[in-house]
C-alpha cells in the first residue's frame, strides 16, 4: 500500500527533540568540563494522515568515554514529564512516556524530550531515542494502525558538546521519508531516514506560498473542495541553481532533497506550504504537480519552476514561488 505523508514536511515533529535539541548558543553554565544539553523535535507534515502519535521512552547520548547518559521520561536530569496519551493493549496509560502527536508541530513548533541536562563535554558517537508501544497512525479515513520502530529505538549521529556552554538542538522528522508501509502488512513503520538533527542557533524557516497563476499554467489542480486533499509539492535542494535533471525523489539518499513539503489551499486564495529547521545556507527550491512520493519506490517528479533562495539562522523566509511582481 502506498502512503505519502505530504504534511510531515510541514508539521515541526518537534515533539521530542525540538527546543532541546543540541544547540550550540553562546552562554556559559557552571565552571568544569561540562555542558547543558537540551533536546525537542520538530516535524513536517502529512496528507493522509490525521494524527501520527509517537511515544518517546528515553532519549540517550551514547559514547564520549562515558557510559550512556540517558534521560527518561518522568525520570530525573533534564528529562520531561510523562503524559497519558500512549495506551496499552488494554487502553491503559503507559507509564513513564510520552506521547507527542507529530502533526501538531508544524513548522517552527517544537516540544521538548530534554531540558536543561548537565552532561560530560565531548563527542558524542551516537544520539538515541526509544521508543515504546503505544505509538501509531490515524489515517484520514479513521482507521488506526501501529506505528512501529525497527528495535524500538531510532539511532543518529551524536553531538559534541564544549564545555561551558548551553546546547539545543531539534530533531526535524520529516514523515515523507521517515514513515513507511510495508507491502501487505497492517502497520507502519517509523524509520530513522528523514530525520535532522540541527543546531538551533544555526537554522531558519520557511512560511511559502506557490502563486496561483504558477499552478493553473502548469495545470496542477486548483482550489479543491476537500482543503486537505495537496495540489502540488515543494522540494528544496542545497545549493543554487540545481538543474531539474539533477533532482531526485525522496527515496534517494544520495541525491534526494534536503527537505520537502506538500502544498494546500487555505480555502480562500492562498496555496500555502511551511519548512521548518533547516540549516543556513544556499537553496534551490522546485515546484511539481506531483504528490505522491513513496520513499520506498523512485518515483518520476516532474518540475517545472524552480528559484534560488538564501535561508539564514534565526530568520523566517516569507516567500510566494513563483510570484514575478
Amino acid at each position: 500500500m502506498k502512503f505519502t505523508l505530504n504534511r510531515i514536511m510541514q508539521a515541526a515533529v518537534i515533539a521530542a527533540l525540538s527546543s532541546t535539541v543540541l544547540t550550540a548558543c553562546n552562554s556559559s553554565s557552571d565552571e568544569g568540563n561540562t555542558a547543558v544539553f537540551s533536546m525537542g523535535v520538530s516535524d513536517a507534515p502529512v496528507d493522509q494522515a490525521a494524527r501520527v502519535l509517537v511515544c518517546f521512552e528515553s532519549v540517550q547520548l551514547v559514547g564520549n568515554g562515558q557510559p550512556p547518559q540517558r534521560f527518561d521520561v518522568g525520570g530525573d536530569n533534564g528529562a520531561v514529564e510523562a503524559n497519558d496519551l500512549c495506551l496499552d493493549s488494554s487502553g491503559n496509560p503507559i507509564p513513564n512516556t510520552k506521547g507527542v502527536d507529530l502533526l501538531t508541530l508544524q513548522g517552527a513548533a517544537a516540544e521538548d524530550l530534554v531540558v536543561g541536562a548537565e552532561v560530560e563535554a565531548g563527542t558524542y558517537g551516537q544520539l538515541r531515542l526509544d521508543i515504546a508501544d503505544g505509538s501509531e497512525i490515524e489515517l484520514m479515513d479513521g482507521t488506526i494502525h501501529d506505528l512501529r520502530v525497527p528495535s524500538g529505538q531510532l539511532r543518529l549521529d551524536g553531538p559534541t558538546l564544549m564545555a561551558n556552554q548551553t546546547f539545543n538542538y531539534t530533531l526535524e522528522f520529516d514523515l515523507r521519508r521517515a514513515v513507511v508501509a510495508p507491502p501487505g502488512l497492517p502497520h507502519y513503520l517509523l524509520t530513522p531516514r528523514g530525520l535532522r538533527l540541527v543546531d538551533n542557533a544555526e537554522v531558519g524557516h520557511i512560511e511559502g506560498q506557490v502563486a496561483e497563476t504558477l499552478l493553473i499554467d502548469n495545470e496542477c489542480a486548483v482550489a479543491p473542495e476537500d482543503l486537505e486533499t495537496p495540489v502540488a509539492a515543494v522540494y528544496l535542494y542545497s545549493g543554487h541553481d540545481v538543474a531539474f535533471e539533477d533532482m531526485a525523489d525522496n527515496s534517494d539518499d544520495d541525491n534526494g532533497p534536503y527537505a520537502s513539503a506538500t502544498v494546500f489551499y487555505d480555502g480562500a486564495a492562498n496555496y500555502e506550504f511551511a519548512i521548518g529547521y533547516i540549516q543556513s545556507g544556499n537553496y534551490t527550491v522546485a515546484v511539481t504537480c506531483d504528490t505522491d512520493d513513496d520513499p520506498e519506490e523512485e518515483t518520476e517528479l516532474n518540475f517545472f519552476h524552480s528559484e534560488n533562495i538564501q535561508i539564514e539562522a534565526g530568520v523566517t523566509l516569507d516567500i510566494i514561488v513563483g510570484d514575478n511582481g
